[in-house]
């Protein structure tokens, strides 16, 4: 049954995002949406969801529908209130009381601890914020579930929560979801829309599967794009020579044959497009400046701690050598950021032994977490660049252009940039800054698909020796060489990440 049905949808926002996309949604879609950075996707969430108009085009749902939306960021009035009240407040006023049961229904389902959902919202983790803005969603049991990124903020273990979650839903809601990761929307969807700012396409097929179809159908369109211009191109030939035959000879039969040939090419030169190019959001680019060191740094059976004191685990005798990408594996809290800290405040006193830590006197780090705290909100791209480096403005405003920040975005706060724009900012300072060492805390979050294949080809092409952690099972497969599992108040060396995935 079609419950939603969208013709010839544009949107123009400061620029055109999408126009003439056409969709049909039906009971029991798993939908996923993929797109650029900067393209449209959440736009179209907010149209499906009835929040804003489109620019051109209508929406038609079916009478009755309810939809439920999760967006990215937690709404500011909802931070005050407890996990339970917040979920509880998507209910009627009237039948809060009567119907609290379904919160822990819910909670039960997502695994949801019980003094977490006594606890104000801003007291806990992105991860569980994210879990209260899911069940906020469902208990309405809407006949559609719109979701904005679900899994920014959730570890491995909320992820298969999530998917569990989906997979048990009625089979009659629709869910729509907006993703980058890539190994959760081949799990969770069934059917693929690449949104693109014209001939936007759909495949009835998970994500892996619809690309490869995607990348089928846009070379055959550049073949087909070719071989028209080619033609074209032949016919503007013999139309060049003939006219030249009809000149001198004064033929008007000539003269009308090299008209008519001429109009043929013009006629194949109009329908002829190129294959789709994707927009890039912006350029992501590494450097390693390289070091003669084979062992970058040794770890002495270190102690990583809470703030307050309570050992975490301890790493054993580890030994990171240049080449190495070695990724931190284990549930959420037992202490990876942690440890990215320790080695992170190492390395700042290069050659100095810290807690067991030491790091080789040529090592320069560059550090991004998961939060982007390194980059100063109240500041602007242009301001935050000119302060760290010693580099002329002229060169600033094209670097900040290549990564995808417009002259009118260099001017503006940074707290107003998109999550992706804030990535390459990040991942632009950290090029300049020409580490040998990196410390990525999470580095796929808010980054595109293309910026994340991206950043794994600059970390294989550049050698860069790395510790990253990540919950982008994609991610960790293509670029991880080691594999450090901490479990059980140890730090262990696995093979390859795949038990644990399976696990979380």
């Amino acid at each position: 049954m079609t419950i939603i049905t969208l013709r010839n949808l544009g949107i123009i926002l400061g620029k055109p995002l999408f126009s003439n996309l056409s969709l049909t949604v039906n009971a029991g879609d798993r939908i996923g949406i993929v797109a650029a950075n900067g393209c449209g996707k959440s736009t179209l969430l907010n149209c499906l969801a009835g929040d804003m108009e489109p620019s051109s085009g209508d929406i038609t749902r079916l009478r009755g529908l309810t939809q439920s939306i999760v967006h990215q960021n937690l709404p500011f009035a909802l931070m005050d209130h407890t996990m339970r009240d917040a979920v509880l407040s998507a209910l009627p006023a009237d039948t809060i009381d009567s119907d609290s049961w379904r919160a822990d229904i819910i909670f039960d389902v997502m695994l949801v601890p019980e003094p977490f959902r006594e606890r104000r919202l801003k007291e806990l983790s992105g991860g569980w914020q994210r879990l209260a803005m899911l069940a906020r969603a469902w208990i309405t049991e809407p006949d559609v579930l719109l979701l904005d990124e679900p899994t920014n903020h959730l570890d491995l273990e909320k992820i298969n929560v999530l998917e569990s979650w989906l997979g048990e839903l009625p089979r009659d809601t629709a869910v729509i979801i907006v993703s980058h990761d890539r190994a959760f929307l081949d799990n969770v969807t069934r059917t693929t829309l690449f949104l693109r700012p014209e001939n936007s396409a759909l495949f009835r097929l998970s994500y892996g599967h619809a690309r490869a179809a995607l990348e089928e159908e846009d070379a055959a369109d550049e073949r087909r794009f070719q071989r028209d211009m080619k033609t074209a191109q032949q016919l503007r030939r013999q139309a060049a020579k003939l006219n030249n035959i009809g000149i001198n000879s004064g033929s008007d039969l000539l003269t009308i044959k090299t008209k008519q040939l001429r109009q043929r090419a013009e006629k194949i030169e109009e329908k002829a497009r190129p294959a789709h190019s994707d927009r890039s959001a912006g350029k992501i680019q590494l450097a390693n400046r390289g070091t003669h060191a084979k062992v970058l740094m040794t770890l002495e059976d270190v102690p990583v701690s809470t703030p307050d004191g309570t050992l975490l685990f301890r790493t054993g005798r580890q030994f990171i050598r240049q080449g190495d990408r070695i990724v931190i594996l284990g549930r959420n809290g037992v202490g990876k950021t942690r440890l990215m800290s320790l080695l992170q405040a190492a390395v700042t006193a290069a050659g100095q032994i810290e807690d067991g830590i030491k790091a080789t006197p040529s090592l320069v780090a560059g550090y991004v977490d998961q939060s982007l705290a390194e980059i100063d909100d109240d500041s602007t791209p242009a301001a935050l660049l000119s302060r760290r480096f010693d580099i002329g403005d002229q060169r600033i405003h094209g670097l900040l252009a290549g990564a995808g920040i417009d002259m009118e975005m260099q001017k503006r706060r940074i707290a107003t940039l998109s999550g992706g724009q804030k990535a390459r900012l990040a991942m632009l300072a950290l090029r300049l800054a020409e580490p040998n060492f990196y410390l990525l805390d999470e580095p796929t979050n808010h980054l595109d698909i293309d910026g994340q294949e991206t950043l794994e080809a600059e970390i294989i092409s550049r050698e860069a020796s790395c510790m990253l952690v990540s919950h982008d099972r994609s991610f960790v497969r293509t670029v991880g060489t080691r594999f450090w599992l901490i479990e059980k108040r140890k730090l262990v060396e696995v093979d390859n990440p795949e038990a644990f995935f399976a696990s979380a």
